[in-house]
C-alpha cells in the first residue's frame, strides 16, 4: 500500500502489523501504517498461559494489533494482540481492503495518464488526506454526496477522470432488511385477494421485492441507503397488505422479520 502515516501512533489505535521476528517471550512487528517497529510481549499475545508462542504467531504473518504504550523519545511502541476483538479485526480488515481499492483506482488512472502511480497518489493524497483520514472516505463522499474532487483541491487535469473511475468502481452503501409474509385466504377468490395485496405492497416502492416461498409464505426484501429508510419502506409495504386484507375477514396475514446476523 502507498498509504503511510508520518506521525507517531496513538495509544488505543488499531494497526496492521507484519510479524518480523518471534522470540521466546516477545514478538517484533513492523507497523504497516507507520513504517515503524513495535513489540508484543508474550503476555499480550493471547489470554491464558502460552506454552509455545509460535502456536499463535509466525514470521511474515499479518495481524491486527492495538497500541498500548508509546515512548517517542526512545522510539518504543508496545502492542497487544489479545486486546483486539474479533469485530475490531473484521472492521480493520475491511478498512484496509477498501483503502487498497481506493489505491487501485489511483493506479489505474496513473496508467491511463502515463504517470507513475506513487507520484499520482502523493499528489492526490496531499490535498485529500488533510481533510479525510483515508482516501476511501473522500471517494465515498463522491459517490454518496456528489462531492467535487476539484473543489477539494485535486488537479482539474484529472479530477473529472478520477471521479468517473470512483463512481464506476465504488457503489453507494446500502443496507438490507427482510422477513416472511404469511397469507391465507378462505374466500372463493382467495388466491386473487392475496395476489392483489402483494401487488399493492410492491407498488409502494420498487425497493420492496416479494418472492413466493410456498405454502402461503412469501419473502420480502428491502434495500435502502440506511436502516431508517428501509424500515419506512417495509412499513409502507406491510400497511398496503393490511389495507387489502382488513376488507376481507376470511384472509389471515402475519409478518415475521428476519433477525440480523
Amino acid at each position: 500500500m502507498f498509504f503511510k502515516k508520518k506521525e507517531f501512533p496513538e495509544e488505543g489505535e488499531l494497526v496492521f502489523c507484519t510479524v518480523t521476528n518471534v522470540q521466546y517471550n516477545s514478538v517484533f512487528v513492523k507497523i504497516e501504517e507507520y513504517g515503524r517497529q513495535g513489540l508484543i510481549h508474550i503476555s499480550e499475545v493471547s489470554p491464558g498461559r502460552i506454552r509455545n508462542i509460535r502456536d499463535f504467531v509466525k514470521e511474515g504473518k499479518m495481524v491486527v494489533c492495538k497500541i498500548i504504550k508509546t515512548d517517542q523519545e526512545r522510539g518504543h511502541i508496545d502492542l497487544s494482540l489479545r486486546r483486539v476483538t474479533e469485530m475490531q479485526k473484521r472492521q480493520k480488515t475491511d478498512e484496509r481492503k477498501q483503502e487498497q481499492k481506493a489505491e487501485k483506482i489511483i493506479e489505474s488512472l496513473a496508467t491511463q495518464l502515463k504517470k507513475q502511480p506513487e507520484k499520482l497518489y502523493e499528489e492526490v493524497a496531499r490535498v485529500l488526506l488533510p481533510k479525510y483520514e483515508l482516501l476511501q472516505y473522500a471517494f465515498n463522499d463522491v459517490v454518496e454526496t456528489n462531492v467535487s474532487l476539484e473543489k477539494l483541491g485535486v488537479s482539474k487535469e484529472y479530477s473529472a477522470l478520477l471521479e468517473a473511475s470512483v463512481r464506476e468502481k465504488i457503489k453507494p452503501k446500502s443496507v438490507e432488511i427482510s422477513g416472511t409474509i404469511s397469507m391465507k385466504s378462505y374466500a372463493e377468490n382467495g388466491l386473487e385477494l392475496v395476489k392483489e395485496a402483494l401487488v399493492a405492497a410492491e407498488k409502494t416502492n420498487k425497493a420492496a421485492i416479494i418472492r413466493y416461498l410456498g405454502a402461503g409464505n412469501y419473502s420480502i426484501e428491502i434495500g435502502a441507503k440506511d436502516y431508517k429508510e428501509a424500515e419506512r419502506i417495509l412499513k409502507a409495504a406491510l400497511d398496503a397488505i393490511e389495507d387489502k386484507v382488513k376488507k376481507d375477514k376470511t384472509t389471515e396475514f402475519s409478518f415475521k422479520k428476519k433477525e440480523k446476523d
